[in-house]
């Protein structure tokens, strides 16, 4: 049964409703976490959120290394639904804490737990879905439950606070990550065994990063990354400041705006897939990295509704065409093995380029002007969009001619095209582990850097 689309299919439906879920809950408790920011520090509110924000991003940082390192040790489906029991209980304690440290506390132990949840539930969906066509849809949809929840959930969170006190809206999330759990638990989970371990704790710690910096591509992608955070910084940041400050606007005006960011990274996570099936992944990519410079160099401009409806709708764009294919690039340049630890480089490298484009945002803002920091930001695209184009060559060829040295060592493998050695009864079933030697030899075939392929060829 394991081999039916059908059975696929299903499996990737609960796991699309559990990212929903939670994306829906944590908007709600995002609006929440606001107002409970102003209870305890009234006019010093911004301050404490901002000190959330920064210390979310640094928890993703510093955990997902170490996740991607060792969650995959852990049976998969029993450690997601114990992140979210976790969860569940910290969000339900945040309506009764008295100190703005004890905000900062679950704060950290919540992003924690999604630092460990997120790479793990992104490197379980391409083996749910292996072929490549209904992977590129998933991560489509994925976009797609982004893009929605930024939009409705503060929508949702208002009408929900006209009957219910802010404290429910904490205790509604609680009940997603609940709901998430049973959703796992209900879900089909055969992954394979993961490799050896390395012989250090730093080698374990930095697998992950290695991987993903040893691949021309993913080098690529990083780059990109900071050029998208560059966009969605000045968008997430700014927008208010621009709508009320600049254009004079009202909060119904600045959902306007957001609305448009949100229209464009929709309308690209829907078209995007069909461009996919047919060409690269590197050229929508490049072009959502160049669509985020000019978007940021129009901005320098904007001084109407019209104007920065556009820019924002390119930026929202431009972020799509970076995001979607992203998911390809990670599952194409790891194995089963380090899948976990190349996906969580990617959540912590790219959260990274966040951690310095939201401060640059902000302190550029407010000591600049918006002008000038919509053109600071565009530079700091256009020399990411640069280096990107120059780490990832257009001949990014799946199969690489190389050649190896004979070599012998231990690791988990089976008896492929590259492991054929005589046996003595006692190495046990496959996938197995025991020393066995390489002959020299020069090939041609699909290049991931694992321990076969230290570095690129």
């Amino acid at each position: 049964m394991d081999n039916q689309p059908g059975f696929y299919k299903a499996n990737f439906r609960s796991l699309f409703v559990v990212q929903v879920t939670s994306l829906a809950g944590s908007g709600l408790a995002t609006v929440a976490l606001a107002l409970l920011a102003y209870d305890l520090a009234g006019g010093n509110a911004g301050q404490v959120l901002g000190t959330a924000l920064a210390i979310k991003m640094i928890a993703y940082v510093v955990i997902a290394p170490i996740a991607g390192t060792y969650a995959p040790r852990l049976p998969r489906r029993a450690l997601l639904i114990g992140l979210d029991l976790i969860r569940a209980a910290i969000v339900c304690l945040l309506p009764f804490v008295t100190d703005v440290w004890q905000v900062y506390v679950l704060i950290f132990a919540l992003n924690a737990c999604a630092a460990v949840f997120t790479p793990t539930y992104q490197a379980t969906i391409p083996e749910i879905l292996p072929e490549d066509e209904q992977y590129t849809r998933a991560l489509s949809y994925s976009r797609l439950a982004y893009d929605i929840e930024s939009l409705a959930s503060p929508t949702v969170a208002a009408i929900a606070l006209l009957f219910l006190s802010y404290d429910m809206l904490f205790a509604a999330n609680g009940l997603t990550f609940l709901l998430s759990a049973a959703l796992i638990a209900s879900t089909t989970m055969q992954i394979s065994r993961t490799g050896k371990a390395e012989a250090t704790i730093w080698g374990n710690l930095t697998a992950g990063t290695r991987i993903y910096l040893s691949t021309p591509r993913l080098r690529g992608l990083l780059a990109l990354s900071f050029a998208l955070s560059c966009g969605g910084a000045m968008v997430i940041v700014n927008t208010v400041v621009l709508v009320r400050d600049v254009l004079g606007g009202t909060d119904a005006d600045t959902a306007a705006v957001l609305a448009c960011y949100g229209a464009g990274s929709m309308i690209v996570a829907l078209l995007l897939p069909k461009w996919l099936d047919k060409h690269p992944d590197r050229r929508p990519m490049i072009l959502g990295g160049a669509m985020t410079f000019v978007a940021l160099g129009m901005g320098f401009f904007a001084s109407s509704y019209a104007f920065v409806f556009v820019v924002w709708f390119l930026l929202g764009a431009g972020n799509s065409l970076i995001q979607t294919p992203a998911g390809r690039l990670l599952k194409r340049s790891s194995t089963v093995e380090n899948r976990s630890a190349v996906y969580a480089a990617q959540f912590a490298l790219s959260h990274a380029c966040w951690l310095i484009a939201y401060p640059a945002a902000g302190w550029a803002g407010s000591h600049f002007g918006l002008p000038l920091t919509f053109m600071g930001l565009a530079l700091l695209a256009l020399a990411a969009v640069l280096i990107a184009l120059r780490l990832w060559h257009a001949k990014d060829e799946i199969a690489v001619t190389h050649s190896h040295a004979e070599t012998a060592h231990s690791h988990l493998h089976v008896h492929d095209e590259h492991h054929q050695h005589e046996h003595e009864g006692w190495e046990g079933p496959e996938p197995h582990e025991h020393e066995h030697r390489h002959e020299p030899v020069e090939h041609r075939h699909e290049v991931v850097v694992d321990r076969h392929h230290p570095v690129w060829p």
